[in-house]
Formats: C-alpha cells, structure tokens, sequence
C-alpha cells in the first residue's frame, strides 16, 4: 500500500474566499429573512390569482349559491372574511425558514379532504403555499447572491 499524497494550495485568494464562505455560513439568518420574503410574496400572489400557475378549483354552485345570499359572491375563493390571509404568517431563525397558518381550517384548503357535518363535503386541493418555479429560481439566486 502506498503512502497518501497529500497536496496543500497555497493561495492566499481561495483560502480568503473559502474563510468567507465559512463566515457567512456561520450567520444564515439574513438569507433566510430573505427567503421567508419569498415565501410570503408568492403566497400573496397565489391567493391574488386564485392558484398558480394552475387555477384553484372553482366553488361549487351551492357554494356560491351561499355566499350570493350573504351578499360575499362575487369574490375571491379563499378569501370571504379575509382570515385566512391573514393568518399566514412567516418564522426564520439561522437554519430555516418557515411560512404557515395556525387556522384550524387552513390545512383542508391547501391538502383538501372531507370536511363539515359528518365529513359529508369534498373541499378540493387549493394550495395556497405553494411555490412557482420561478419562485425556486429566485430563492437560488438569493443563495447565490448571498455566498457571493
């Protein structure tokens, strides 16, 4: 067996790049307040457009059929009262960021299910949290821009 070989660069502008790169990884919390902004933005965008890039799933008849007798149709999906929207909310700290609800009817519009007396009423899928493609494209750049 032979002896490792061992190879030690001496270049005083990649061992300073790499000392940066360690720094800033040792404070994440500005690239995560960032990426806690992306979050938020493309969830206002999501209700703001009723789903993207696809379209939620409209209401159904006896839905709107309700909410005209409330005098709340015309409207928007998710956002009769307006609670939803506002209830999203985003957490970064150092290692994460975070967007979510702390409704208790939040999750059954974002993952759909069963729902009302009895489980009797299929809520469809309208996922409000949900990131874009160019949304991941952004949140690169954002890494990008900030190991840079």
């Amino acid at each position: 067996m032979s002896d490792p070989i061992e190879i030690k660069i001496d270049n005083k502008a990649v061992e300073s790049r790499l000392l940066d790169l360690a720094q800033k990884s040792e404070n994440l919390r500005p690239l995560m307040k960032n990426i806690a902004g992306i979050f938020a933005y493309s969830t206002e965008e999501n209700f703001k457009n009723e789903g993207r890039p696809d379209k939620w799933t409209k209401l159904s008849e006896s839905t709107i059929k309700q909410r005209t007798k409330n005098k709340q149709w015309p409207g928007m999906i998710l956002q009769v009262s307006g609670q939803l929207t506002s209830s999203v909310n985003t957490y970064y700290d150092n290692d994460s960021a975070v967007i979510g609800s702390n409704l208790e009817y939040a999750a059954i519009h974002q993952l759909g299910g069963q729902a009302g007396r009895n489980k009797s009423v299929e809520i469809p899928t309208r996922p409000y949290l949900k990131l874009t493609d160019a949304d991941f494209e952004e949140i690169l750049d954002s890494i990008n821009d900030y190991l840079k």
